[in-house]
Order: C-alpha cells, then structure tokens, then sequence
C-alpha cells in the first residue's frame, strides 16, 4: 500500500520543528515539510505566493496541513492543485472567522504602525524576558520562531488582514482550541475542538492533534 504523503505549512514566522512532536505512523505517512519564502516584495498577491509554495510539492494528490497562517496559506495553494484533503490548526476558514479587531485593523490600516524589530530582532528583545517563566518563553520563541525577515513580517500580517475569501473550501477540516485568544472560538463554524487548547496547541497537545489527523485520513 502506497504511503499518504502529508506537506505541513508551519504558522508565522515559525518553522517546521513546531510539528516534530507529533505522532504520525510511518508505516502510513510520509511526512514532508514546507518552510516559508521570502516575499517578492511587499505587493506580492497571496495567490502568487501560494503559486510559489506549489512547486515544493512533489508528489499528486497531497495532504495540506497547516497552522495558524500556514492554514490560510494551505487553503490558498488547495485552489491551484489537487489535494486529498486540507487540515488546518488554529487557523480561520473565512474572513467571516476572523476577529472583529482583524476587520478594524484592516479598514483603520494600523496593522502597519506594527513594530516588526520585536521580531526580527527578537534576541535583543529576549534579555528583557525576565524571571523563570517568561526565561522559558523566550528559550521557546527563540526555537520556535525561526523567520524573521522584515519584509517577510510585513508581508504576512498585511495577508492575514487582509485575506478574503467568503466562504470555506470544499473537504476541509478545521482543528481549533477553545481558549485560542488569537482566533477565538466564538467565531469558528464547524470544527474539531480542542479543550483547553491555545493557539500554541500543535505544541502543547501533539497527541490529540495526531490522533485527529490519522483519523481525519484514515476514517
């Protein structure tokens, strides 16, 4: 029996080592994973970009699985090949999901004003993450949050404002957590929920998640 091949889009500014806890057979999946590109430039459409992250896949019929912004990204490349499936994880299926403060941000454009430097420069930043707990999100950040490019920051938080799309692809499921503060619960239509779970729950609960997803493939 041939294997299902799983590509897995990492949320934003992260990479791939946010999904190395999981717990996928290799007798069933062979895993393969995507990592971000830089923008061509600020005015790249997100079509384009999904356009680009296409190519990295090799081989027909895949499955998509992404996080956070990597859910909308998966979506978009979903339109451009043939899939057999797209998971995505604390993530939105449609504008209609995002957060009230989203659409505000999107009509006042203060998303702009954002200070991308905490990010691209985070180990500078990092030394004021004092006292043991924010120590260790910090050591977490830093593993974690690998793609800090300021064009690339720019460019992704102007496409999760600003994405469109009205209603949710065909063969899609949505995994969510109930206490994700990013997206928050009350405004997702028909998911798998996630008790407990925050937006950083492909972290903190990989084997509920994993358990999801075989049987999401398999049932």
């Amino acid at each position: 029996m041939s294997k299902i091949h799983i590509y897995f889009m990492p949320g934003l500014a992260a990479g791939p080592e946010i999904f190395e806890r999981l717990e996928l057979s290799s007798q069933i999946y062979e895993l393969h994973f995507l990592t971000w590109k830089t923008p061509l430039d600020l005015d790249e459409t997100i079509t384009n970009y999904a356009k680009r992250m296409t190519a990295d896949i090799k081989h027909s019929n895949p499955v998509l699985i992404g996080v956070s912004f990597g859910g909308i990204i998966v979506q978009e490349m979903s339109k451009l090949i043939v899939t057999r499936k797209v998971i995505i994880i604390s993530s939105v299926k449609s504008t209609s999901e995002l957060p009230k403060r989203y659409k505000i941000a999107n009509k006042s454009k203060i998303y702009k004003l954002f200070p991308t430097q905490i990010v691209t420069n985070f180990d500078n930043y990092a030394k004021f993450f004092i006292g043991k707990s924010l120590e260790k999100k910090a050591k977490i950040y830093r593993k974690y949050l690998s793609v800090r490019g300021k064009n690339y920051i720019k460019w992704s938080i102007h496409n999760v404002i600003n994405w469109s799309q009205d209603k949710p692809i065909e063969n899609i499921v949505h995994i969510h957590g109930t206490n994700d503060h990013i997206f928050p619960l009350k405004n997702i239509e028909k998911c798998i929920k996630i008790e407990d779970g925050n937006h950083s729950m492909i972290l903190l609960k990989p084997k509920e998640i994993s358990i999801i997803i075989h049987q999401s493939l398999t049932c």
